[in-house]
C-alpha cells in the first residue's frame, strides 16, 4: 500500500479498533484510487458505528431472545454415523443445553485429529495409526476363559489374528500383566495361550476368579478413554474421528497437528489448554449445533454467554451453581432456583440488595436502570 493511502486509513486509527484498520490494509487493493479508498474507509466507519451498541442497551434480554426463540425449533438429538454403532453425536438442544451448564461428563465425547503432513495423505498410514490410537483392554483379545478347579489354573486363549493386526505377541502379552498377577506363575505352551498357576495355598479358587476379573482391564494398546476410531477424508486429507477423548495423549503423538486438534469436551479443553481456549471451544460447538439446524443467530450473542461463562477464569454453567451464584443480587438469585434457600441465607447473613440490575427492580415495581431508565435527570427548579 502506498504511503499516502496508508496515512488515509490511519486517519481513522482513533475511530476504528486496529484490527479492522490492519484489515482494511490487507484487503485493499494496491492500484485503488485515493477517492474510492475514501469511500471504502467511510463506508467501513459507518457500519462499525451502527453495529455498536448504544448505551443503556438490554444486551443480556436481546441475546436471551436471540437464543432463545430459535431454541425452540431445535430438532433431533443424536447423530450416527453410517456403519458404526458406538459412534453417535449429540446433536440439537440437548448438546446446546449440555454445553451452557458446563457438565463435566457429556455424553457423546469425541475428537476430531488431524495429521501433520505427510502423514494425512495415505490412507493406510491413517488407517495404522487409527488403529494404534484405539484402546485395546486384555479381554478384547481373549477368545476363551478356561479354569480347572482340579489343577488351581487358569487358562486363557487369545485372538491371534488380533495379536498380529495389533503387532504383538504373547510374550508381550505376559510382560504386560506379570504386574498384576503377583502371586501366580505365567507359562505359556503355544503361541495363542497363556496359563495362570497359583503359587502357595492351593484350595483358594476365589483367587483365580479374582485375578480373571482383574486382568480383563488391563490397557494392552492405544490411548486412554478413546474406544472407537474412524478414519475420513475431510477434502484433501485424511483425518481421525474418535469415540472418547484424551487431548494430553494424543497431542503427544508426534504424527498429530496440534494446532487443528479438537475436542467436545469444554472441561478437558480448559485443564490442557486454558481457559481462552475454552471460550473458543464452547463457542465453536454452539455454533456447530445451530449451524447444522439451518438457524442464524448473531455470534455475538453467544459471545456474551461464553463471556459471563469464563470471565472469572474458570468455566462456569448457566447453572443455581454456576454463574448465579455469584450474582451480588439476592432477588435475582431467588429469581433462578430454590428462592427459599436464597432469602433465608441472605437474611442471616444480612445481605444488602442495591437493586441495580433488571430482575430485582421489575420484582419491586420499579423503572428498570437500562435504556431510557438508565439517565437521571435532575432540573434546577426556579
Amino acid at each position: 500500500m502506498k504511503a499516502e493511502h496508508e496515512k488515509i486509513v490511519d486517519s481513522y486509527s482513533d475511530k476504528l479498533p486496529p484490527l479492522l484498520i490492519t484489515e482494511i490494509k490487507d484487503s485493499v487493493p494496491a492500484n485503488v484510487t485515493k477517492d474510492k479508498l475514501i469511500t471504502i474507509v467511510e463506508t467501513v466507519y459507518q457500519t462499525f458505528k451502527a453495529a455498536k451498541v448504544h448505551p443503556g442497551e438490554c444486551v443480556g434480554l436481546v441475546s436471551a431472545e436471540s437464543i432463545g426463540e430459535p431454541g425452540t425449533q431445535m430438532t433431533l438429538n443424536t447423530f450416527h454415523f453410517a456403519g458404526v454403532a458406538e459412534m453417535n453425536v449429540t446433536t440439537g438442544l440437548p448438546r446446546i443445553i449440555e454445553v451452557f451448564d458446563a457438565r463435566k461428563t457429556i455424553k457423546t465425547p469425541t475428537m476430531e485429529i488431524f495429521l501433520r503432513s505427510p502423514h494425512n495423505k495415505n490412507i493406510e498410514g491413517v488407517r495404522k495409526l487409527a488403529a494404534n490410537l484405539k484402546e485395546t483392554l486384555f479381554h478384547d483379545l481373549v477368545t476363551e476363559y478356561s479354569l480347572n478347579i482340579f489343577e488351581q489354573t487358569l487358562k486363557i486363549n487369545l485372538n491371534k489374528d488380533l495379536l498380529e493386526d495389533l503387532s504383538l505377541t504373547v510374550k508381550d502379552i505376559i510382560k504386560l500383566i506379570k504386574t498384576k498377577a503377583k502371586g501366580f506363575t505365567l507359562s505359556t505352551t503355544t503361541d495363542q495361550d497363556i496359563t495362570f498357576l497359583q503359587k502357595g495355598k492351593p484350595e483358594e479358587i476365589k483367587a483365580l476368579y479374582q485375578l480373571k476379573e482383574k486382568i480383563k482391564k488391563i490397557k494392552v494398546k492405544g490411548v486412554k478413554k478413546i474406544t472407537q476410531v474412524l478414519p475420513v477424508k475431510r477434502g484433501e486429507e485424511y483425518m481421525i474421528l474418535t469415540s472418547g477423548t484424551n487431548l494430553k495423549s494424543v497431542f503427544e503423538i508426534k504424527e498429530v497437528d496440534q494446532q487443528r486438534t479438537t475436542s467436545n469436551d469444554i472441561h478437558e479443553v480448559y485443564a490442557v489448554l486454558g481457559i481462552e481456549a475454552a471460550r473458543e471451544a464452547i463457542m465453536e460447538e454452539v455454533y456447530k449445533v445451530i449451524d447444522a439446524q439451518g438457524l442464524n443467530i448473531n455470534v455475538r450473542h453467544i459471545m456474551l454467554v461464553v463471556d459471563i461463562m469464563c470471565s472469572s477464569g474458570l468455566v462456569k454453567g448457566i447453572t443455581r451453581y454456576g454463574v448465579v451464584s455469584e450474582k451480588a443480587s439476592v432477588l435475582a438469585r431467588a429469581s433462578f432456583e430454590t428462592p427459599v434457600t436464597h432469602l433465608i441465607n441472605a437474611a442471616l447473613e444480612g445481605e444488602v440488595d442495591y437493586l441495580n440490575s433488571v430482575v430485582e427492580n421489575v420484582m419491586i415495581n420499579q423503572p428498570v436502570p437500562i435504556g431510557t431508565g438508565l439517565p437521571g435527570l435532575i432540573t434546577k427548579m426556579k
